[in-house]
């Protein structure tokens, strides 16, 4: 036994080690650090760190001991909720669906502002508890009424339970807003990443169904919004910038719609878009609708592979507004509520939210854009990460705050 415990002591450090020098050298032979990035040695260690934590991950899930999403959330959660003596937190459920209320202790002789807020990750990183200190912020600065939506994510659940269970949360609050001293007028749907999808999607859903409160604002954050056109500017220019590569973008991507990886080439080169399908949507789906400015000197126009069906009738799913929700008809589009986009320069998908904005104006729908130059994707879950914190971080929770304040 002592011999035994002499060896885990000796021989735990030296494999941690091994995996951390494994990931530095990963990061230094396949990340891109883009030169106007600042702090760039604190982006390179973050990195790093990400890559050795993932790495453990899928060591543990080789091993069947717990799956890498689960181990990921398992060590964000060690990092310490903060508890603001300001506000009310709530844990409870909507259904069957796990929720987080945040409200102000202060009283109010009037009615608040709502936020229902879905967190991103993929589908599979996010929780309640890693999102609870950017929760906590938006309420206190905001003096609003926030509801933070958990949903089922991989590996065991795909599309589309994650998008089920926020619009099931989303109707079951709206039909109770006085309850919790919310305004029916003033409720703002808000997330990031695949939260910032869900809000699209679920915005999309609601302009359907005039019973409920309608929506007053919605909130993009660095959104994913289609998954058919991997040849835009921004997955060229950026397919190697952490913290979202574009290699990691299509795994994700598979993985949440059950796509078997084996036509994840297809997908990236276009083969799985049928000429008809491209006509249709070329007109918002094109690269031609992202400004020049925006291109790098080394990006090159679209050109879809040859069409492969049998790749085609597997992954056809991305067709369907409710996963696109960028190739919705415009009728469901034109009704939409004012939204407020945000998007960062190094991010694989910037030209989403440029490909929306310009699908939401067109149809006369009011859009406030705010775009990141130094930005990067996950930036905002740093805000308050003291040494991990960088200036786009601070950027984008402020102006969301203010765009919340305005409504």
């Amino acid at each position: 036994m002592a011999v035994l415990c002499l060896l885990l002591l000796v021989g735990l450090p030296t494999f941690l080690l091994g995996v951390f020098i494994w990931a530095v050298v990963k990061h230094f032979i396949t990340a891109e650090i883009p030169f106007s990035l600042q702090h760039p040695v604190k982006f390179r260690c973050m990195h790093c760190l990400i890559l050795f934590i993932m790495a453990l991950g899928n060591i543990l899930q080789k091993l069947r001991i717990c799956s890498l999403p689960s181990f990921i959330v398992f060590m964000h959660d060690l990092l310490p909720i903060r508890k603001d003596p300001t506000l009310v937190v709530t844990n409870m459920h909507l259904g069957t669906i796990p929720v987080r209320l945040f409200q102000p202790k202060a009283v109010s002789s009037k009615l608040r502002r709502g936020i229902i807020f879905y967190y991103g990750g993929a589908a599979a990183f996010g929780s309640l508890d890693i999102y609870h200190n950017l929760c906590s912020f938006l309420v206190r600065e905001t003096e609003s009424v926030l509801l933070s939506v958990g949903y089922r994510k991989l590996p065991k659940h795909h599309h589309p339970s994650a998008l089920n269970d926020c619009l099931s949360a989303t109707v079951l609050f709206l039909k109770a807003l006085e309850t919790y001293g919310v305004d029916p007028s003033r409720v703002v749907l808000c997330g990031d990443s695949f939260g910032g999808w869900a809000v699209a999607s679920i915005s999309q859903t609601l302009v359907s169904t005039p019973s409920l409160p309608q929506i007053r604002a919605q909130v993009l954050i660095y959104p994913i919004l289609q998954v058919i056109n991997f040849l835009l500017p921004s997955l060229q220019q950026n397919k190697n910038i952490p913290l979202l590569s574009k290699d990691l973008l299509i795994k994700f991507v598979c993985n949440y719609l059950a796509i078997d990886l084996s036509w994840r080439d297809s997908m990236l080169t276009g083969a799985v878009i049928p000429l008809d399908k491209w006509k249709k949507y070329r007109k918002w789906l094109s690269s031609d609708n992202i400004p020049r400015r925006l291109w790098s000197q080394d990006t090159q126009p679209e050109f879809l592979a040859h069409f492969n069906e049998a790749a085609y009738l597997e992954t056809k799913h991305i067709f369907n507004p409710e996963i696109s929700p960028i190739i919705a008809d415009d009728k469901p589009i034109a009704q939409l509520p004012e939204a407020f986009l945000v998007s960062c320069e190094y991010d694989t998908v910037r030209d989403d939210t440029l490909l929306y904005k310009k699908r939401l104006e067109d149809q006369g729908v009011p859009v406030t854009w705010h775009h990141v130059m130094d930005g990067f994707h996950g930036c905002l879950l740093l805000f308050d990460r003291k040494f991990l914190s960088f200036p786009c971080s601070i950027k984008v929770v402020n102006t969301v705050v203010s765009y919340i304040k305005s409504i």
